[in-house]
């Protein structure tokens, strides 16, 4: 039986050991990159979209007699590192979200920073921990198609769990077709970005984006 003096001693090198070991990858946990700073919407926006990889997909439900109704989703824009803006889904015609999809494609994405952990202790409503809109339509990917290929490659990349889904479960590709940004990352109300000018930006630089 140990004294208490090296039991002391042993639980303390335990610490050390534990705090000197490298954190465990996560791929359903983005590496964040420096933040972008507010001068920057349309980077700070397309950062949202790749650092995070999950969100709030909001459609018109088609069986609450068309009220909205939001989802918690997985998503990816593309590879680690090689985002591209438009956020991928991987959804079942088991879930409402889906089924609202293919009835009306109207729909919303709503992503913040808070979870990423780069926001400190403020609330995340304040203005100064962003959130990101992103509006548009929710589309079917052809599974035959190049994209779709591209779509499985980023989708099964941050979130491994997903190939092994049910197959029965009717899984489909949907991606969003953006038509509005809405972007508060500061005081002041939200910044003006177009879908162009986000889903262009970082083509002829050094991504920001990398996770």
């Amino acid at each position: 039986m140990l004294s208490p003096a090296r039991f002391v001693l042993a639980a303390a090198l335990l610490l050390v050991l534990r705090l000197l070991a490298p954190a465990p990858v996560s791929a359903a946990r983005p590496i964040v990159a420096d933040k972008p700073p507010p001068s920057e919407a349309t980077a700070t926006a397309r950062w949202l979209a790749a650092q995070n990889t999950w969100g709030v997909l909001s459609t018109i439900s088609s069986d609450l007699n068309g009220a909205p109704f939001g989802n918690v989703v997985s998503y990816s824009d593309g590879l680690p590192g090689e985002g591209h803006g438009i956020p991928y889904f991987y959804l079942t015609t088991l879930d409402p979200t889906a089924r609202d999809a293919l009835e009306d494609e109207r729909t919303s994405f709503t992503l913040s920073e808070f979870p990423l952990g780069t926001c400190g202790k403020i609330d995340p409503e304040n203005p100064t921990c962003s959130k990101l809109t992103l509006t548009g339509k929710l589309k079917l990917v052809d599974l035959q198609s190049s994209e779709a290929d591209l779509a499985k490659s980023a989708l099964f990349t941050k979130h491994p769990e997903m190939k092994d889904w049910p197959k029965n479960h009717d899984f489909k590709i949907f991606k969003l077709e953006i038509e509005n940004i809405f972007l508060i990352d500061w005081f002041g109300g939200p910044k003006p970005i177009s879908p162009s000018q986000y889903l262009e930006f970082g083509r002829n630089q050094q991504s920001v984006m990398s996770s």
